[in-house]
């Protein structure tokens, strides 16, 4: 299958056009909030009455400039990571790439920093001047000489209070008959002291009198509160300021003493003076500018970093536009080529089903095509090597499959005398772990007898120029005697060189043991037959002369016939002698019948108790096993055999043998 690489590049520039769409836009959007959050920062910080909402909402927007140069930087980082991680890919056209991108961003930074270093000089000469400390001095030193004039002025009239007070316990002025005299002192008082009104009040008999000039006449009476009555009655002086339609009233009160109880409260006196209402109203001025002076100038550094932010994000913008278009212009120059060494890189890969197809009839027309039909000679070229190796592959496993089930013992070596190849037979005869002893050098591996025994074979085939050399040994591994049939074979390559040594080795020792056993059988079954020819004879000669002469005999002839029934007898035993040797030359003849299995081995079982009292036989057995057909002299001429065997393994004088039969 090919890969039509129009229809993929058309996907990819598909996607590379929206990509850069949306960078546009999200350029295009970070601009416009930033100038809209900095003009309104600046509306807000230039504003006559800023209140708290007002001051959070700076630092908000400042916020979100911030917010907004972190933006333009991860766009600008992104761009600059993926140029330079193409170029450390060794990607085409990469390093064209950064040149441009560099060159373009050059060009741009070095005016650009240069009107942004000289913009944040303004801004902070500017800044530096809109909160200058001489002012902020003026409106504080003012507020100061306002707040003096009040706390000094109420003091006055505390103290103005406090005579008034004095004069009136020290003369009793409180007692109605002195009535007179009080009017001429508070009259006289209020001349005296310049005060506005003056009022005194008398708790026993709810008396009040009040001087005022002329022109404090409009004047009203201060209203006390509970806590400041409370004060006074306790002994203490007060001071209030209350404002009034006409100003404000600073009003200090002192309490009236009983002559009689120096400590007894009688009454009050209250003097007030009065502030103009356009005295007020410039105190308050004053007031207004030093708190908006404090707010604003608590946003100076918020507003100068609104405008450095801001100048910033502008920067920022530049340098990500040079860098896009840098990219921009760098890949319209280097795509085709970029395409061309991109599917060389899949073919090095494997993908041999890269196509391109480019509409040209230059010479890039040109290399496609014949880029294409070099890929088409290399997919042809792949596949029949696939074939090969699948055929190559099967040939092995028919190769490793002949190995594991031939019943000899296979073993290779190199040249150099390392082990290649064991099969399981090879395995199971030398009672080896392929696993342990594979790519590993044979002289490392065999004993010093063996190892000279294997060198002198070799020696023989180098000497007599023979390919295949076999031997028959006697040898004696883990205590166990084998007969085996040995042949090796050189391997030759192509050239005739040497490539190593199969070794093909055939354990020879049942077959030994079975043709020994066939021997001594011919040899049984001969022997039988020769001894029994003449039994028979002998046999029925005495049968005859004791049928024929018993009778006449008389009293001889018993003893006759003792004697020829001792014949007849022992001829019997000698038959029976033969047949059983005579048995060994064939396989037993199976006489099934029906017995008891554990009574079986139960008689063979007691013979050997019997006989050998110094080992402890222990016999159980199958409980509930039924009578079937089996042969009982071979099943006894078995147990007979094992009970023997396991006699004789018994190197200790006593021992336990165990027989278990189970159903």
């Amino acid at each position: 299958m090919k890969v039509k690489k129009n229809s993929r590049k058309a996907y990819l520039d598909e996607r590379e056009l929206k990509r850069r769409r949306r960078e546009r836009i999200i350029m295009l959007v970070v601009g416009c909030l930033a100038i809209v959050f900095t003009i309104l920062a600046s509306q807000l910080s230039s504003r006559k009455e800023l209140p708290i909402s007002a001051n959070i909402l700076v630092y908000g927007l400042t916020s979100i400039n911030i917010i907004l140069i972190l933006l333009l930087i991860f766009l600008i980082v992104r761009n600059v990571f993926k140029l330079f991680s193409e170029r450390r890919k060794g990607v085409i056209g990469s390093k064209l790439r950064t040149k441009l991108v560099a060159a373009f961003v050059g060009l741009s930074l070095v005016p650009t920093i240069l009107l942004f270093l000289f913009a944040i000089n303004f801004l902070s000469y500017s800044i530096e001047f809109w909160f200058n400390i001489k002012i902020g001095d003026a409106l504080a030193r003012s507020l100061e000489v306002a707040q003096t004039y009040y706390t000094q002025t109420e003091e006055l009239a505390k103290f103005n209070a406090r005579q008034i007070s004095a004069d009136i316990t020290k003369n009793r002025l409180y007692e109605a008959a002195r009535a007179d005299y009080l009017n001429s002192l508070l009259s006289q008082r209020q001349k005296n002291y310049k005060v506005g009104r003056v009022e005194v009040y008398f708790d026993f008999n709810n008396r009040s009198l009040v001087f005022a000039d002329a022109e404090n006449a409009l004047l009203p009476s201060v209203a006390l509160s509970p806590k400041m009555l409370e004060d006074i009655y306790s002994g203490k002086e007060i001071a209030t300021v209350s404002p009034t339609p006409v100003g404000d009233a600073i009003v200090g009160v002192a309490p009236v003493f009983s002559y009689a109880v120096g400590t007894e409260v009688i009454g009050r006196v209250s003097v007030s003076y009065n502030v103009p209402q356009g005295f007020v109203d410039k105190l308050r001025s004053i007031a207004n500018a030093s708190e908006q002076y404090g707010q604003i100038k608590l946003l100076k550094n918020p507003i100068k970093f609104n405008y450095v932010v801001t100048l910033s994000i502008v920067t920022l913008v530049i340098i990500f536009l040079a860098t896009w278009f840098g990219l921009s212009l760098a890949q319209s120059i280097t795509n085709p080529i970029q395409d061309l060494v991109s599917a060389t890189n899949r073919i090095t890969q494997g993908d041999l089903d890269s196509r391109i197809n480019i509409e040209a009839d230059d010479e890039i027309g040109l290399l496609v095509k014949s880029f294409n039909t070099m890929t088409d000679d290399l997919q042809k070229s792949k596949t029949g090597l696939i074939e090969a190796n699948i055929s190559l592959e099967e040939r092995r496993k028919y190769m490793a499959a002949i190995l594991r089930n031939v019943s000899a013992g296979i073993i290779s070596v190199d040249k150099i005398g390392t082990i290649t190849t064991i099969n399981h037979a090879a395995e199971a005869i030398l009672e080896i772990d392929a696993a342990r002893l594979l790519s590993r050098n044979y002289r490392d591996l065999l004993p010093d007898e063996h190892l000279v025994l294997v060198n002198s074979f070799l020696l023989e085939m180098k000497e007599s120029h023979k390919r295949v050399l076999q031997k028959q040994l006697e040898l004696t591994l883990r205590d166990k005697a084998l007969t085996i049939l040995l042949t090796l074979t050189a391997i030759e390559d192509e050239e005739g060189n040497d490539s190593g040594v199969v070794v093909v080795f055939e354990d020879l020792t049942e077959l030994q043991k079975a043709e020994r056993a066939a021997a001594w059988r011919e040899v049984a079954r001969r022997m039988a037959h020769e001894i029994k020819n003449p039994l028979t004879p002998v046999q029925l000669s005495a049968q005859r002369l004791q049928r024929k002469y018993g009778d006449k005999l008389g009293e001889e002839g018993s003893v006759f016939k003792e004697c020829t029934q001792t014949i007849i007898d022992q001829v019997e035993v000698l038959k029976n002698l033969v047949n059983e040797f005579s048995r060994y030359a064939r396989m037993p003849v199976t006489t099934l019948a029906l017995n008891d299995l554990n009574a079986v081995v139960s008689d063979a079982v007691a013979l050997f108790m019997d006989a050998h009292k110094d080992i402890h036989f222990e016999y159980r057995p199958a409980e509930g096993l039924p009578k079937f057909n089996l042969d009982a002299e071979q099943i006894n001429r078995v147990m007979i055999n094992l009970l023997d065997n396991a006699v004789a393994s018994i190197n200790t004088k006593t021992g336990h043998i165990g027989v278990l039969i189970k159903y």
